[in-house]
């Protein structure tokens, strides 16, 4: 049972609350959020729902066509691969100019996922997920790679729902990651650029067999 929210930056609290419930896949693609039911839920009131779904919306989490409530996107396994298909050049570039480099914002969002509480939600590690790969690309110092990579950016973070199923011990995320900036910060350019590729050459599993999980279970 949702606890209703303290009314102190209700807006940013209710987004928050649902964006954590969208990334830990609780709420599964397809789903309407109405806002009269979320307002009850909540125990808010609707114009406030009103601003925190269209915050979500804004950021890619939630999809709103006309006459209908807000809901999450479904994205495929099809899409999942088109998607690492359009990354791979652009984290080949990250990986040519930062080869040999430490990364310290990187480092640091590794040592918080491996930091985070064994009972921690999924969505937590996702947004370490999202900090790690961010701080390369920024590292690069190319206002365009990083508006480039910013639009895949939701569509990353609701992939990662999909590896929820994957990497259900969070330590075998971390050791991956460590793997990769230990590749890259040692060089050189093509041990690091080999590393890149393969870290993005994920499996995302029999496509049967993931549609028989919805992102919730």
């Amino acid at each position: 049972m949702t606890l209703p929210l303290r009314p102190v930056s209700t807006v940013g609290a209710l987004a928050d609350a649902l964006r954590s419930r969208v990334l830990s896949g609780e709420i599964a693609p397809g789903t309407p959020l109405p806002e009269q039911e979320i307002a009850a839920s909540y125990g808010v009131a609707r114009p406030t729902v009103r601003e925190a779904l269209a915050s979500l919306v804004h950021e890619g989490l939630l999809r709103r066509e006309r006459n209908r409530s807000a809901y999450v996107p479904e994205v495929t396994i099809s899409d999942l691969n088109d998607l690492m298909y359009v990354r791979r050049p652009l984290e080949d570039l990250m990986a040519q100019a930062v080869a040999g480099q430490r990364v310290p914002r990187a480092e640091a969002a590794l040592h918080r996922m491996a930091a985070l509480p064994a009972g921690a939600p999924w969505s937590e590690s996702v947004a370490e997920h999202m900090a790690l790969h961010q701080a390369l690309i920024e590292a690069v110092g190319s206002p365009r790679l990083e508006r480039l990579y910013g639009v895949l950016a939701a569509e990353t973070r609701l992939g990662l729902v999909r590896l929820r199923e994957i990497y259900k011990d969070r330590d075998v995320l971390v050791s991956e990651h460590r793997e990769l900036l230990d590749a890259i910060a040692d060089g050189p350019e093509d041990a690091a650029r080999a590393a890149v590729a393969a870290h993005l050459s994920h499996s995302w599993g029999d496509q049967s067999a993931a549609s028989r999980h919805s992102w919730g279970d």
